[in-house]
Protein backbone atom coordinates (compact mmCIF):
# COMPACT_ATOMS: atom_id res chain seq x y z
CA UNK A 1 0.00 0.00 0.00
CA UNK A 2 2.86 2.58 0.28
CA UNK A 3 3.60 1.96 -3.60
CA UNK A 4 0.01 2.96 -3.83
CA UNK A 5 0.44 6.39 -1.32
CA UNK A 6 3.20 7.16 -3.66
CA UNK A 7 1.61 6.76 -6.79
CA UNK A 8 -1.32 8.57 -5.75
CA UNK A 9 0.71 11.35 -4.75
CA UNK A 10 2.63 11.18 -7.83
CA UNK A 11 -0.19 11.74 -9.46
CA UNK A 12 -2.07 14.54 -7.90
CA UNK A 13 1.80 16.24 -8.09
CA UNK A 14 2.20 15.97 -11.25
CA UNK A 15 -1.53 17.15 -12.42
CA UNK A 16 -1.19 19.95 -10.28
CA UNK A 17 1.73 21.40 -12.41
CA UNK A 18 0.33 19.47 -16.07
CA UNK A 19 -2.95 20.69 -17.12
CA UNK A 20 -3.15 18.35 -19.92
CA UNK A 21 -2.91 15.92 -17.32
CA UNK A 22 -5.22 17.53 -14.68
CA UNK A 23 -7.74 17.54 -17.43
CA UNK A 24 -7.98 14.43 -17.95
CA UNK A 25 -8.32 12.81 -15.15
CA UNK A 26 -11.54 14.99 -14.57
CA UNK A 27 -12.57 13.95 -17.83
CA UNK A 28 -12.45 10.50 -16.45
CA UNK A 29 -14.08 11.09 -13.61
CA UNK A 30 -18.18 9.99 -13.43
CA UNK A 31 -19.70 10.82 -10.28
CA UNK A 32 -22.70 9.01 -8.53
CA UNK A 33 -26.04 10.35 -9.76
CA UNK A 34 -28.88 11.14 -7.86
CA UNK A 35 -32.72 12.15 -7.68
CA UNK A 36 -33.03 12.40 -3.85
CA UNK A 37 -30.84 14.74 -2.54
CA UNK A 38 -32.40 16.32 0.41
CA UNK A 39 -32.16 19.92 -0.36
CA UNK A 40 -33.28 22.47 2.12
CA UNK A 41 -34.62 26.30 0.54
CA UNK A 42 -32.86 28.54 3.03
CA UNK A 43 -35.14 29.28 5.53
CA UNK A 44 -33.92 32.74 7.43
CA UNK A 45 -31.32 35.42 6.37
CA UNK A 46 -28.04 35.07 5.99
CA UNK A 47 -26.90 37.71 8.43
CA UNK A 48 -28.68 35.59 11.11
CA UNK A 49 -28.12 32.29 10.27
CA UNK A 50 -25.32 30.30 11.73
CA UNK A 51 -22.24 28.76 9.24
CA UNK A 52 -20.59 26.06 9.56
CA UNK A 53 -17.70 24.29 6.84
CA UNK A 54 -17.77 20.59 5.48
CA UNK A 55 -15.00 19.70 3.73
CA UNK A 56 -13.53 17.03 1.47
CA UNK A 57 -10.26 18.12 2.06
CA UNK A 58 -9.33 15.02 4.45
CA UNK A 59 -7.73 17.55 7.34
CA UNK A 60 -7.95 16.83 11.06
CA UNK A 61 -6.29 18.27 14.00
CA UNK A 62 -2.83 16.54 14.83
CA UNK A 63 -4.34 14.49 17.68
CA UNK A 64 -7.16 12.93 15.81
CA UNK A 65 -6.48 9.60 14.26
CA UNK A 66 -5.59 10.10 10.69
CA UNK A 67 -7.70 8.97 7.55
CA UNK A 68 -7.11 5.59 6.43
CA UNK A 69 -5.27 5.85 3.03
CA UNK A 70 -4.35 2.49 2.74
CA UNK A 71 -7.79 1.23 2.11
CA UNK A 72 -8.19 1.51 -2.06
CA UNK A 73 -12.00 2.72 -1.14
CA UNK A 74 -11.04 5.90 0.94
CA UNK A 75 -12.28 6.17 4.55
CA UNK A 76 -16.29 7.28 4.87
CA UNK A 77 -14.94 8.30 8.36
CA UNK A 78 -15.04 11.97 9.35
CA UNK A 79 -13.34 14.35 12.02
CA UNK A 80 -14.83 17.22 14.13
CA UNK A 81 -13.05 20.35 13.63
CA UNK A 82 -12.69 22.79 16.39
CA UNK A 83 -13.31 26.58 14.64
CA UNK A 84 -10.83 28.07 17.74
CA UNK A 85 -7.77 25.41 17.51
CA UNK A 86 -7.88 24.44 13.46
CA UNK A 87 -5.82 27.10 12.02
CA UNK A 88 -2.97 26.42 14.55
CA UNK A 89 -3.03 22.90 14.51
CA UNK A 90 -3.72 20.94 11.39
CA UNK A 91 -2.52 17.98 9.11
CA UNK A 92 -3.69 16.64 5.81
CA UNK A 93 -4.36 13.06 5.43
CA UNK A 94 -5.86 12.75 2.02
CA UNK A 95 -3.44 11.73 -0.95
CA UNK A 96 -5.24 12.84 -4.17
CA UNK A 97 -4.17 15.96 -4.04
CA UNK A 98 -1.17 18.24 -3.91
CA UNK A 99 -0.89 19.84 -0.29
CA UNK A 100 0.97 22.22 -0.98
CA UNK A 101 -0.96 25.41 -1.23
CA UNK A 102 -3.62 24.01 1.80
CA UNK A 103 -0.09 23.52 4.09
CA UNK A 104 0.78 27.47 3.53
CA UNK A 105 -2.94 28.52 4.20
CA UNK A 106 -5.67 26.18 5.06
CA UNK A 107 -8.29 28.77 4.05
CA UNK A 108 -7.58 27.48 0.22
CA UNK A 109 -9.24 24.61 1.54
CA UNK A 110 -11.41 25.23 4.87
CA UNK A 111 -11.70 28.73 4.98
CA UNK A 112 -12.35 29.66 8.23
CA UNK A 113 -10.49 32.81 8.54
CA UNK A 114 -12.97 34.40 5.58
CA UNK A 115 -16.20 32.84 7.23
CA UNK A 116 -14.54 34.66 10.92
CA UNK A 117 -14.40 37.67 8.21
CA UNK A 118 -17.86 37.91 6.70
CA UNK A 119 -19.46 37.51 10.63
CA UNK A 120 -17.05 40.29 11.66
CA UNK A 121 -17.98 42.26 8.83
CA UNK A 122 -21.97 41.06 9.69
CA UNK A 123 -22.23 39.07 6.02
CA UNK A 124 -23.22 36.43 8.24
CA UNK A 125 -24.92 35.72 11.55
CA UNK A 126 -22.16 33.26 13.52
CA UNK A 127 -19.87 31.04 12.57
CA UNK A 128 -19.76 27.10 14.47
CA UNK A 129 -17.95 25.96 17.05
CA UNK A 130 -17.65 22.44 15.50
CA UNK A 131 -17.08 21.43 11.34
CA UNK A 132 -16.49 18.54 9.65
CA UNK A 133 -14.21 16.99 7.67
CA UNK A 134 -13.97 13.86 5.60
CA UNK A 135 -11.76 12.65 3.15
CA UNK A 136 -12.98 12.92 -0.57
CA UNK A 137 -11.95 9.18 -2.08
CA UNK A 138 -14.90 7.15 -0.94
CA UNK A 139 -15.58 4.82 -3.50
CA UNK A 140 -16.95 1.43 -3.63
CA UNK A 141 -18.77 -0.31 -0.59
CA UNK A 142 -17.87 2.81 1.17
CA UNK A 143 -20.18 4.71 -0.61
CA UNK A 144 -23.01 3.15 0.88
CA UNK A 145 -21.54 3.74 4.45
CA UNK A 146 -21.22 7.38 3.65
CA UNK A 147 -25.05 7.77 2.25
CA UNK A 148 -26.37 5.72 5.13
CA UNK A 149 -24.43 6.15 8.18
CA UNK A 150 -21.56 8.63 8.50
CA UNK A 151 -23.05 11.63 6.65
CA UNK A 152 -26.48 11.27 8.31
CA UNK A 153 -24.20 11.25 11.54
CA UNK A 154 -22.55 14.37 10.60
CA UNK A 155 -25.51 16.39 9.42
CA UNK A 156 -26.84 15.30 13.14
CA UNK A 157 -24.12 16.76 14.87
CA UNK A 158 -24.27 20.27 12.72
CA UNK A 159 -28.22 19.98 13.51
CA UNK A 160 -27.35 19.69 17.68
CA UNK A 161 -25.25 22.96 17.00
CA UNK A 162 -28.58 24.27 15.16
CA UNK A 163 -26.37 25.32 12.21
CA UNK A 164 -28.37 27.10 9.52
CA UNK A 165 -26.65 26.75 6.38
CA UNK A 166 -23.18 24.76 5.44
CA UNK A 167 -20.39 26.24 2.98
CA UNK A 168 -19.01 22.44 1.16
CA UNK A 169 -15.48 23.03 0.20
CA UNK A 170 -13.56 20.27 -1.94
CA UNK A 171 -10.37 19.89 -2.10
Amino acid sequence: MALKRTIHRGISFLAARIPALAEKLVASFHPMESDDVPWAEVSKPLKESKFAIVTTAGIHHRAQQPFDMEDGNGDPSFRILDAETIEADYTITHDYYDHKDARQDLNVVFPIARLKEMNAAGCIGTVAAQHISFMGHIDGPHVRTLIHETAPKAADLLKKEKVDAVLLTPA
